[in-house]
């Protein structure tokens, strides 16, 4: 819930001309030309590219780097009857990037092992416990996903048993200055990487690629997809693993991405995989019936819990089993799971904000570490508090002297580039621009603090701390129609870099504002003579000041509401405010 005190009203604005030539190539309303402008969307072709996009226009897995010995290193090891180790990671990406690998690998023939490390004994990443799973199984080749692009030690020990490893993996390489170069910026640092057989990070690319923003489970099926020489019937059924890896690692839906989020959902909807079935019903999702928003809020978050309140390896065997026992069986502890994760990081929560409080709001970034805290939800109650607080938030976990934790940012900081500022006080460090986990001494906590936010206040501005709301058109109400409703369908699956359109409209009046259901704000609003039925999921609060001053601004999503076998138009509300005659969306 927003209102014009808590966040910027931005209008994306476009010469009234182009959208109307826009608006005639697409045969489109104006209102929808804007929303595919907005998304970089600016030429024939690249209307086509989007709004029908196949399986056919995949990129080609072989401009990967090193993807072609990799797949002659797995080649070979199915000629010498090599038995295999994946190594995966516990969250959802990590997970799913592990069943592609394993479930393709095994097409071939290959004997495959595999191993999740667990996020508490064992820690991030490809480490010793790897090597010793990799010898307990006697596998001559250990292939990591989603993770291992800085494990230079781990691969060093595996080298010395003779074991090769490739690396595939999405993170962020580390980068280093030689001494013949000079100064650079830090793109254009040398890459530093582990003495692997092959490193297919599409990190690596030294050009610019759709590939470049894959996923760990989309890096997995890119190999094994090149593995079966780019023929995509062979991997067809893999769709759906690296759909759900895709959404949970918050990449941008487009290119690829968008390509695999789209058939995978087409996969998930028609429950062609025991496991996913299982979980869609454990989670009370019709089988008939799915969103892609029900893979964010309901499937993605039961996988995620067995990474962060147990241990993730039986979340490989639900995504690969045939048996439907397995899969129901499976499902429901996961199920119990998450209801045990919600429990914990409400607590949790808690103590961070009570803490928070008694620290006072400095600028900055918010570092906050307990004794206690469970590990698997620290990162959640980051993501929670930066969102609420809107600035790069830290939470750590105290044990044995050790601060260990997650962090999680704001769109105008990059707290990977934070933290490599901050390198010579952390044990350990790694992930994206806007996520990353760490370690650090007990005793450098306070240190830490002073130097993140010390980084954090030379990078932003004061306003970068002010939440903005991105608006992509505004309309009047006589805009909205069916028809419009139907075109911004074209636009799914939404995530990351293609959400759902937002629209603006000013100066509406609030006619008969009620209170429904768990504190929904409901009432019809007019414009001009027309009137259309709105609702505020959570609004509840705003009613008092909507009937004091009933005119106001709104940003909002057109649905089509679906009630008692009839349908009508509705505005799903996102944000209000009174109505600023002078304001932005002028």
């Amino acid at each position: 819930m927003l209102n014009s005190t808590e966040c910027k009203w931005l209008v994306n604005r476009t010469n009234p001309e182009y959208v109307d030539y826009i608006s005639r190539v697409a045969t489109v309303s104006p209102a929808f030309a804007q929303v595919l402008i907005n998304r970089g969307i600016k030429t024939p072709e690249q209307l086509d590219s989007f709004l029908n996009s196949d399986i056919n226009k995949l990129s080609d897995p072989f401009e990967l780097p090193c993807i072609k010995i990799a797949i002659d290193r797995i080649r070979e090891a199915k000629r010498q009857g090599e038995r295999v180790l994946v190594h995966g990671d516990y969250d959802a990406d990590g997970v799913t990037a592990t069943a592609i690998m394993v479930e393709g690998l095994r097409k071939i023939g290959l004997d495959v092992h595999y191993f999740i490390p667990n996020r508490m004994s064992h820690g991030y990443g490809f480490g010793s416990a790897g090597i010793e799973k990799a010898k307990e199984v006697d596998a001559k080749l250990i292939i990591t996903v989603d993770c291992g692009i800085t494990s230079f030690d781990a691969v060093s020990e595996a080298n010395s048993l003779g074991i090769d490893v490739i690396i595939t993996d999405h993170h962020e390489p580390l980068r280093v200055q030689s001494l013949e170069s000079g100064v650079k910026s830090e793109e254009e640092l040398e890459f530093l990487l582990p003495e692997a057989i092959a490193v297919v990070n599409p990190k690596l690319l030294t050009h610019n690629s759709q590939l470049s923003i894959l996923s760990g489970a989309g890096v997995a099926f890119k190999l094994i997809h090149g593995l079966f020489e780019n023929n995509i019937d062979d991997v067809y059924e893999l769709f759906d693993l690296a759909a759900i890896g895709t959404a949970a690692d918050v990449v941008p839906v487009v290119g690829d991405n968008r390509v695999i989020l789209k058939e995978g959902i087409k996969l998930i909807q028609s429950g062609e995989r025991a496991g996913i079935r299982a979980l869609k019903d454990a989670s009370g999702i019709r089988p008939d019936f799915f969103k892609t928003s029900f893979l964010y809020y309901t499937i993605i978050p039961r996988i995620n819990a067995a990474g962060r309140m147990s241990d993730a390896t039986d979340v490989v065997r639900l995504l690969t089993t045939k048996s439907e026992a397995e899969a129901e069986e499976l499902s429901k502890w996961l199920n119990e799971l998450n209801s045990k994760r919600q429990e914990i990081e409400g607590s949790v929560y808690d103590d961070a904000i009570e803490m928070l409080n008694l620290m006072g709001n400095s600028h900055g970034a918010i570092v906050l570490a307990s004794e206690g805290w469970h590990h698997g939800v620290v990162g959640i109650v980051a993501s929670r508090i930066a969102e609420q607080y809107y600035r790069p938030t830290f939470i750590l976990s105290i044990e044995n002297g050790v601060a260990k934790g997650s962090a999680r940012s704001i769109p105008s900081f990059d707290i990977h580039c934070g933290l490599t500022l901050c390198k010579d006080i952390l044990k350990r460090f790694g992930g994206h621009k806007q996520a990353a986990g760490l370690s650090l001494s007990l005793e450098d906590i306070e240190r830490f603090r002073l130097r993140i936010s010390e980084v954090v206040n030379n990078a932003l501005s004061d306003n970068d701390f002010i939440p903005a709301l991105h608006i992509d058109a505004v309309v009047n109400i006589s805009d909205i129609s069916i028809g419009l409703i139907d075109e911004l369908a074209r636009l799914e699956p939404f995530g990351c870099g293609n959400e759902e359109p937002l629209f603006g409209a000013k100066g509406l009046e609030a006619i008969k504002p009620r209170v429904v259901g768990n504190n929904h704000l409901k009432m019809h609003l007019k414009q001009n003579g027309r009137r259309i039925d709105s609702i505020g999921f959570d609004f509840g609060g705003l009613l008092d000041s909507i009937e004091d001053n009933p005119l106001i601004d709104a940003a909002f999503l057109p649905i089509i509401n679906e009630w008692d076998g009839g349908r009508y138009l509705q505005l799903n509300l996102k944000a209000i405010r009174p109505n600023q005659s002078n304001g932005v969306m002028e």
